[in-house]
């Protein structure tokens, strides 16, 4: 769409775009009684009926209002300052115009990168000459950058299989989660026990592994445990089975186990 197509019709003019720009520039419609926020709204409205954009006439309308509100801020400043900064309508016009062809000069250069790299889709090259260092060489260093024999044993270093890797600082599973449940099960048989009981003299591993056992006890239904205060000793018992005698309920966390808590 040409800026000339673009109709407006606001409350100090109607007409096409274009003869709003010479009159605004010849001072004879005032900048500020303008609303450019209904020219934008004119512009978006008259693409969304005509169905496509032009990239063209976009940047040059965007280029046009951005110079447009620029002038307008301008013009709003404190009274002072607007005799420093005021244009004449002809110097308006040279800005104006300086901006459109710097868009267009931008437009253009992008326009020959976009076509210099689709030109060059796939491959990139360097064009520029090789340093003089670089074209110059001794016959010694020629023949020892093409030998066959150095590809030949390059090759070889490729296909020698590589020494196992040392594993030996790695820590392997000594105790396995059903292992555990036996372990804890047993314990619950004498009604409870204390959850250092169940890891006395075992290792970061066993100790994880009882975790992980003893919530697989909880979910189960098999097992609840009691602690009177962040850090203190874990108390595991059967569901129904005491914790202690003179325990006080309200000053300790009762875990229920899987089954209370659905009925």
């Amino acid at each position: 769409m040409a800026l000339v197509d673009l109709e407006l019709d606001l409350d100090v003019f109607a007409g096409p775009f274009d003869l709003l720009l010479t009159l605004i520039l010849r001072e004879e419609v005032d900048l500020l009684e303008v609303d450019l926020a209904d020219v934008v709204i004119t512009y978006i409205d008259h693409l969304e009926r005509r169905g496509e954009l032009d990239l063209e006439a976009a940047t040059e309308f965007l280029v046009l209002i951005a110079a447009l509100l620029e002038l307008k801020s301008r013009l709003l400043l404190p009274g002072e300052e607007l005799e420093e900064i005021e244009l004449d309508p002809g110097e308006a016009a040279e800005e104006l115009l300086a901006r459109l062809l710097d868009a267009h000069r931008y437009r253009a250069v992008a326009e020959h990168l976009r076509a210099r790299l689709e030109g060059q889709e796939g491959r990139r090259f360097r064009s520029a000459p090789l340093p003089a260092r670089l074209r110059q060489a001794t016959l010694a260093d020629a023949r020892a950058v093409y030998d066959p024999a150095a590809l030949a044993g390059a090759i070889d270093d490729l296909l020698q299989t590589p020494a196992p890797l040392d594993v030996h600082h790695m820590t392997s599973p000594k105790v396995t989660v059903a292992e555990r449940l036996v372990h804890l099960r047993r314990l619950l048989g004498r009604g409870r026990f204390t959850f250092s009981e169940a890891v006395a003299r075992s290792d970061r591993v066993t100790v994880a592994v009882t975790l992980y056992a003893l919530l697989e006890l909880y979910k189960q239904g098999e097992a609840t445990w009691t602690q009177e205060e962040p850090f203190a000793e874990i108390v595991v018992s059967r569901p129904g089975v005491p914790v202690g005698i003179g325990a006080e309920p309200s000053h300790e966390t009762v875990a229920r186990p899987a089954s209370e808590q659905a009925a």
